[in-house]
């Protein structure tokens, strides 16, 4: 299955180089779990500011509405 021929798309991994908030800490995380052997005890403080992180992220920038492609299909519907 593809997309339709002359139907509207913008391609999201043009918008890969947007911020990504708790990259630093987990690849600290992940780091520590390659040095201890997957040992996820040994790795507690990593593993604490990835979810403190990640729960300070969880509220912020969401899109209630749906992917731009979505809202680009539903648009040309119209015209047509």
């Amino acid at each position: 299955m593809g997309r339709k021929a002359g139907t509207l798309y913008i391609n999201p991994r043009n918008f890969g180089s947007l911020q990504k908030p708790c990259a630093k800490e987990m690849v600290s995380f992940l780091n520590c779990l390659t040095l201890n052997h997957n040992k996820d005890e040994k790795c507690s403080r990593q593993k604490s500011l990835l979810s403190t992180c990640m729960e300070a992220q969880s509220g912020k920038n969401r899109k209630p509405w749906g992917s731009i492609n979505y809202h680009l299909q539903r648009l040309s519907r119209g015209r047509k």
